[in-house]
């Protein structure tokens, strides 16, 4: 476990929330220590027309979020705002041949495009990778980046192959350590992630790694042990960015647990931390809603998906208005699920693989056929326990439930205690007529987390009403 966090073994890795350090700061130089360290419909032409506007005006970008989770997370030191972009570049200006300037530049701009949600800024952070590695060929810093904007356009084979190269030049880049770990468990290849982690600890402990470790012992079922890591890195975070992140990191887990109000709490010092924090808003609203606050949880919700309208918020939201059911509300739902077409478009421009969230909200909010042809591809590239319950997911509303079981059965399989894995499977084993195992998954998913989705849950017990039914 990582050195500090209380325990000792090797494992760890984070997926899909990717924090970036402040450009500069970290990699600039070989770091190579001889020890270990301790340590609304209306609303819709405007939001459409806020995307593009960005996606014009600064050629730079990303998007990411951890409900697949998706990305790649690790905390860095601080983050890159516009004024530390515009430091960077003005200091290139001057200094143009400096090739950390322009891996630093790069990594900002990665940043900057996962904090705006704008995927859009990621063939400018290309471009000033490809600066860098042409002013000096072979740099651990630009290969360190070129992972890290790999992984954040979800090609994680190519996010492995360039953080190998990396760790060959600079076996301690910290960057590169945990973009390899991101990218095996982003794969699905657990064990060599567990193994990698061990290796990042070994080298660099500290808060990018101990949130990886918690994650893979979240995939593998061990909750107690992810909660007592991020515990552990929070009590030794200081800069507000690894405060509000490991916070946040917290809230997630509670709120995976159904823990409602410890989610909450942990929200809250994450936004007292950093009050624009976008995870800490998105997670208080949706732990919110499943409280039974869902007007505050809308608001929330429409706050968020304002500044960023990313897949994951604009569907939760869309969901919460569809559960009120009010007057209008059927037709603000479809607004925010045309909307995730609408970043999928942009995310594509911009070199992103958006296939698992084509497929995630397609095969509920959107065009079935589309849902399975996406959940296919993105199978074939890497087979992970969100894959496998997005395909089974996308299979089973296409009406093809004995091909999805053996799918929905993988994405169980790690002890990885999720609602809607255990959800999905409960649907399609009922479909399949099997009946008992239904109702166990069915009901596991409502003992887990009764909120983990505003018309998932109502599904689920409506099920469980008719199996009932039907004795």
């Amino acid at each position: 476990m990582p050195h500090g966090a209380g325990r000792a073994s090797p494992n760890s890795t984070h997926p899909t929330q990717e924090r970036a350090m402040t450009p500069g700061t970290h990699d600039t130089e070989a770091a190579a220590p001889s020890k270990r360290r301790r340590a609304a419909r209306a609303a819709v032409p405007a939001l459409l027309l806020a995307v593009a506007l960005t996606a014009g005006s600064v050629a730079l970008g990303n998007a990411g979020g951890r409900q697949e989770a998706a990305a790649t997370a690790a905390p860095w030191a601080g983050r890159a705002d516009a004024a530390s972009v515009a430091t960077l570049q003005a200091h290139l200006r001057t200094q143009p041949r400096d090739f950390s300037g322009w891996s630093a530049l790069a990594l900002a701009y990665v940043e900057q495009a996962r904090t705006d949600g704008d995927p859009s800024r990621y063939p400018e952070a290309e471009r000033a990778l490809k600066r860098s590695l042409d002013l000096r060929p072979g740099n651990d810093q630009a290969l360190a980046g070129r992972a890290a904007l790999a992984a954040a356009r979800h090609d994680f084979t190519g996010a492995l192959a360039d953080a190998d190269r990396a760790l060959k030049e600079n076996p301690y880049s910290e960057r590169a350590l945990c973009t390899r770990v991101d990218a095996l468990v982003e794969l699905g290849r657990y064990d060599e992630a567990a193994r990698a982690a061990a290796t990042a600890d070994d080298r660099r402990p500290g808060i990018p790694v101990f949130t990886r470790y918690a994650y893979v012992r979240e995939l593998r079922g061990d909750v107690a042990d992810a909660r007592r890591v991020l515990e552990q890195a929070l009590a030794g975070a200081t800069a507000p960015g690894d405060i509000a992140y490991v916070s946040a990191q917290l809230g997630q887990l509670a709120w995976n647990e159904g823990e409602y109000a410890v989610a909450l709490r942990h929200y809250g010092r994450a936004l007292a931390a950093d009050e624009n924090y976008l995870p800490a808003l998105e997670g208080r609203a949706r732990a919110q809603a499943a409280s039974g606050q869902r007007a505050v949880a809308i608001e929330g919700l429409e706050r968020v998906v304002a500044r960023a309208p990313l897949p994951g918020p604009l569907v939760a939201l869309g969901e919460l208005y569809e559960a009120r059911g009010g007057p209008g509300d059927r037709a603000r739902a479809r607004d925010q699920y045309a909307l995730v077409d609408a970043w999928t478009a942009l995310a594509r421009a911009g070199g992103v693989d958006v296939d698992l969230d084509t497929a995630l909200a397609a095969a509920d909010h959107g065009d079935r056929a589309a849902a399975l042809r996406a959940a296919r591809a993105e199978w074939s590239r890497r087979r992970t326990v969100h894959t496998a319950d997005a395909l089974a997911w996308a299979l089973h509303v296409n009406g093809r439930d004995a091909e999805a079981l053996p799918y929905a059965r993988r994405a169980t399989a790690t002890g990885y205690r999720n609602a809607a894995f255990h959800f999905h499977r409960g649907v399609v084993e009922l479909a399949a007529g099997q009946e008992r195992a239904a109702r166990t998954h069915l009901e596991k998913a409502l003992a887990l987390n009764p909120g983990f989705s505003p018309l998932g849950a109502r599904q689920a017990r409506a099920a469980l009403k008719t199996l009932e039914a039907a004795k």
